[in-house]
């Protein structure tokens, strides 16, 4: 099994669990009267959804490139991803406005048998296909595949946040502290709004890095360490480098000014060049378009 493959195997799993495990979130959400649990099933729809548009951009980007899209289809990813980001970021800011004025209302009493068994379940849901996906994608290496991990491993966080809780609601119930429980869950939901929005912020980000064609500093300072040893070597005049990333591609073009009495010999020479070029800069993605080209006159480059 290729590794696209095996990646899609994994977010077609994730899509059937999600949505089982969304459609019962909400449910259980309205039956116990939390909040927290409709944001966690809210949460879970808006990742299949996502998830949805992250495995046909995974059969995407492993098509070859037509007339119409020359370079590929690679720049679906980081759109899908940016899109992504969005959505979460926009979820976390609706339910952290919910929390806040639930906790101005007076909070609200919660269902805590039907809360309580959600959140136990959901622990063992979510750590599970986290730590599935995790192990998983150390052998495939996919981008997709890692945010998906980050959104399980979010959701288990939220999971466990509820349990906690909810299992303190159930135990100051009868006590003095019993006028507390009803801020239980619009404090929690709020404390998991503003911890959650963090990440996809992140990953809008970095999409958007990939998206404008920023170019890489990691990347950029290799090809340059690469080529100033290149230019001294061989006795070139200087060179330019352009580089981007876009999703799982990395693009590398570099123009070399020889000086103008050059002697290029053959073709062979300046291939011999190009793949020590290549060779030193290594692999950097899992597509590497790599261009190099020699010019004596500056106005080419």
């Amino acid at each position: 099994m290729t590794s696209s493959e095996a990646e899609q195997k994994v977010l077609k799993r994730s899509i059937g669990i999600t949505v089982a495990f969304a459609s019962s979130g909400v449910l259980l959400g309205l039956l116990s009267g939390s909040q927290s649990i409709v944001f966690d099933g809210l949460f879970s729809v808006i990742d299949t959804l996502v998830l949805m548009l992250a495995l046909a951009a995974a059969r995407l980007v492993q098509r070859e490139g037509d007339r119409r899209f020359q370079y590929g289809y690679w720049h679906i990813e980081p759109m899908v991803l940016a899109f992504n980001g969005s959505v979460l970021m926009f979820l976390c800011l609706y339910a952290f406005i919910n929390a806040v004025d639930s906790f101005l209302e007076g909070g609200r009493e919660l269902e805590l048998d039907w809360a309580l068994g959600y959140a136990v379940v959901a622990c063992v849901v979510t750590f599970s296909m986290y730590f599935y996906e995790r192990r998983e994608n150390r052998r495939v290496r996919s981008e997709l595949l890692r945010l998906d991990t980050q959104s399980w491993f979010m959701s288990a966080l939220i999971a466990t946040a509820l349990l906690v809780a909810f299992a303190l609601a159930w135990a100051i119930k009868g006590t003095r502290f019993a006028p507390l429980a009803p801020y239980v869950d619009p404090t929690v939901l709020a404390l998991l709004t503003l911890y959650l929005i963090t990440v996809p912020i992140k990953t809008v980000r970095r999409a958007l890095n990939e998206v404008l064609l920023i170019t890489p500093p990691k990347l950029d300072q290799v090809v340059r360490t690469v080529m100033d040893e290149v230019v001294q070597r061989h006795g070139f005049r200087r060179y330019t480098s352009y580089i981007a990333k876009v999703g799982r591609a990395c693009f590398v073009e570099i123009y070399v000014v020889t000086p103008a009495d050059f002697q290029v010999g053959s073709i062979a020479r300046l291939d011999a060049i190009r793949q020590e070029i290549s060779t030193a800069i290594g692999d950097q993605g899992s597509y590497q378009w790599l261009i190099v080209a020699f010019t004596a006159d500056e106005r080419w480059i």
